[in-house]
């Protein structure tokens, strides 16, 4: 009943910011005025994602999506962000685009540590999404992303089906970060349908290539009898295929990874990755873009005046659909990787 309520949300959600737009400024209900034809050039008009781990290619969907929002909308598109996975460094970038006094900014919202500035922004009259991840208890305008827990149930009914219904499985993480540990829960309430599956260990990727390597091996060390690996990110995908590998394992311990890096869809290709489960990236990167303008320069006119009677009349949330890729549509993704690179 959960899921199809949320569907429904979605579907409502989806239909309702995806009419068609004219590029118009809506008039207050009060006023009797008519939408006029959009003349004027919004060329200058700059928006910034703000991100972190931007040497990851996962994030080159997103930049690509990014960019091609801003042609479609005629607007300056910026991404900004350091390369590593530091928060430090991401909240300096955050308040660095603050000072560019932009329309509005997305923000890949994965730790508590960014909501002050968040608020900052909004404070100073400068819109926010967040992208991705989600931090609710800002000022925060919509969140626009993949509902967490579907991305883990998803992955993990096609997990589970892979395996015949039975099995030990490990989950490779990020314990502790609300979206990952969102995802395991998925993964979790996908298995309960199967009795024959059992989670034996939850293991720590830190996002890391060589830890995710490390852990998996220690983990098929530990449970000889392994039959599989959920994996919440790409890095723990990849690091399940390189030690299945390792150790000899192939055809014997099935992945399920996320998202569609070029490495995770060849070990598909090649057999040793079952397969993955993959967000609508470059949409959600549009779509978070799209979000911003429309509370700019399309607001339906809910009062006669939205900013001064304090309503959003646009969604709080824009959940993206969940796809699943194996063997049977992976040179799709690939091609589609070949694009976004910069």
């Amino acid at each position: 009943m959960k899921r199809k309520i949320l569907l429904t949300l979605m579907v409502v959600i989806v239909l309702s910011i995806a009419m068609p737009l004219s590029g118009c400024q809506s008039q207050p209900a009060s006023s009797g005025g008519e939408s006029s034809a959009q003349t004027e050039d919004r060329s200058e008009d700059e928006y910034i994602y703000v991100s972190a781990m931007g040497n990851l290619e996962f994030f080159n969907a997103h930049k690509y999506g990014w960019q091609w929002a801003g042609d479609n909308l005629g607007v300056k598109a910026s991404y900004v962000g350091p390369a590593e996975y530091d928060m430090n460094a991401m909240v300096a970038a955050f308040d660095q685009a603050i000072a560019r006094n932009p329309k509005g900014i997305a923000v890949f919202a994965v730790e508590p540590i960014l909501e002050p500035s968040i608020d900052k922004a909004v404070d100073a009259g400068i819109p926010v999404v967040t992208i991705l991840g989600d931090l609710p208890n800002t000022k925060r305008l919509a969140f626009v992303g993949s509902f967490q827990y579907d991305l883990g149930y998803v992955g993990g009914q096609n997990l589970a089906e892979a395996l015949g219904g039975e099995g030990k499985v490990a989950i490779l993480s990020i314990p502790g970060v609300g979206m990952f540990d969102d995802r395991e829960e998925g993964y979790r309430a996908a298995f309960e349908n199967y009795p024959g599956i059992e989670v034996v260990q939850v293991g720590d990727t830190k996002a890391d290539t060589v830890t995710s390597v490390n852990t998996a091996k220690d983990i098929m060390q530990r449970f000889p009898d392994l039959a599989a690996f959920a994996a919440t990110d790409s890095t723990g995908g990849i690091g399940a295929a390189t030690a299945v590998e390792e150790l000899d394992r192939v055809g014997e311990v099935k992945i399920v990874s996320m998202d569609r890096n070029s490495d995770v869809l060849e070990k598909i290709r090649e057999g040793v990755v079952t397969g993955t489960v993959a967000q609508n990236d470059a949409a959600m990167a549009y779509w978070a873009l799209l979000t911003l303008y429309t509370d700019n320069y399309n607001q339906a006119p809910l009062t006669s005046d939205n900013a001064a009677a304090g309503v959003n009349p646009g969604p709080s949330q824009v959940f993206m659909a969940v796809n699943y890729v194996d063997e049977s549509n992976l040179d799709y993704f690939l091609e589609a990787n070949e694009i976004y690179v910069p």
